[in-house]
């Protein structure tokens, strides 16, 4: 189920929340998709999750496209 990231700003956390699909031990973030393909605001979006939850680990999982899609991001 999805996992809802605190945000920080300027080492503070927002009321905000970032919903992800999966984090792995804490520390990968698991994002899952069923597009025809892969774009940059997928990635962009997952550089965000990153970014705001301080994590440094991502993995990008595409099942729409006729091949399995993915994209490893480390920060």
């Amino acid at each position: 189920s999805e996992v809802a990231l605190p945000v920080f700003f300027k080492g503070e956390a927002l009321r905000v929340r970032f919903r992800v699909d999966l984090v792995c031990y804490g520390t990968l973030v698991v994002e899952l998709k069923a597009q025809p393909t892969l774009g940059k605001p997928d990635l962009a979006q997952l550089l965000n999750y990153l970014k705001a939850a301080s994590l440094h680990k991502a993995l990008l999982i595409n099942f729409g496209a006729p091949r399995l899609q993915y994209r490893r991001l480390v920060l």
